[in-house]
C-alpha cells in the first residue's frame, strides 16, 4: 500500500482565523466537493507565506462563500490573507498508485474555482492505455465543462465532479 495525494485545493486564501474554536479547517462546501474532501476527513495544510505545515480535519463551510477558516491551535500558524495549499491523501495498492491522478482545484483570490490544474503523469508513469495527449484532452474537457457551469450560474459549482 502507498499513501498518495488524492486531491489539492491550490493557493487558497485564508479568510478567517479563530483561535477559540475547538479545531479544524472550515472549507467552502463547493471547494470540498470539487476536490473530493469529505467533512471530518483528515487534511494537511501548507502555509505558503511562512512554511508552516499542519494536519487537521475539514468541516463544511457555506457553499460558494469562499471561506477558508483556520480554527483552534492551528490558528497560531496562519494569518488572515495567507495563501495555503490544502491536501488530502488516500492509501491505494501499489498497482493502482501508478495510474492514480489526483483532483487539483485552482482558486482565485476570493477562493472561487478558476480552473482545474493540469496534472500530467511523469514519463513512463502514465495510466495504462492513456498517454499524455489523452490526459490533456480529459483535463481540457473538464475545464470546458467547468466554464460552461460558471457561464450558466457562476455562483453554483455544486455537483461538479472533477475526478478523472
Amino acid at each position: 500500500m502507498r499513501t498518495m495525494m488524492k486531491s489539492k485545493i491550490h493557493r487558497a486564501r485564508v479568510t478567517q482565523v479563530d483561535l477559540d474554536y475547538e479545531g479544524s479547517i472550515t472549507i467552502d462546501r463547493a471547494l470540498m466537493e470539487a476536490s473530493d474532501i469529505l467533512p471530518f476527513e483528515r487534511v494537511e495544510v501548507l502555509n505558503v507565506n511562512n512554511g508552516a505545515r499542519f494536519s487537521t480535519y475539514a468541516i463544511e463551510g457555506e457553499a460558494n462563500s469562499g471561506i477558508i477558516g483556520i480554527n483552534g491551535a492551528a490558528a497560531r500558524l496562519v494569518a488572515k490573507g495567507d495563501i495555503v495549499l490544502i491536501l488530502s491523501y488516500c492509501q491505494v495498492p501499489d498497482d493502482e498508485a501508478i495510474s492514480m491522478t489526483p483532483s487539483i482545484v485552482r482558486v482565485d483570490s476570493q477562493n472561487r474555482i478558476v480552473e482545474p490544474l493540469p496534472v500530467v503523469p511523469l514519463r513512463g508513469w502514465q495510466r495504462e492505455g492513456v498517454g499524455v495527449k489523452e490526459e490533456e484532452k480529459i483535463l481540457s474537457t473538464k475545464y470546458e465543462m467547468l466554464n460552461n457551469i460558471k457561464t450558466q450560474n457562476p455562483n453554483d459549482v455544486n455537483g461538479l465532479n472533477l475526478e478523472i
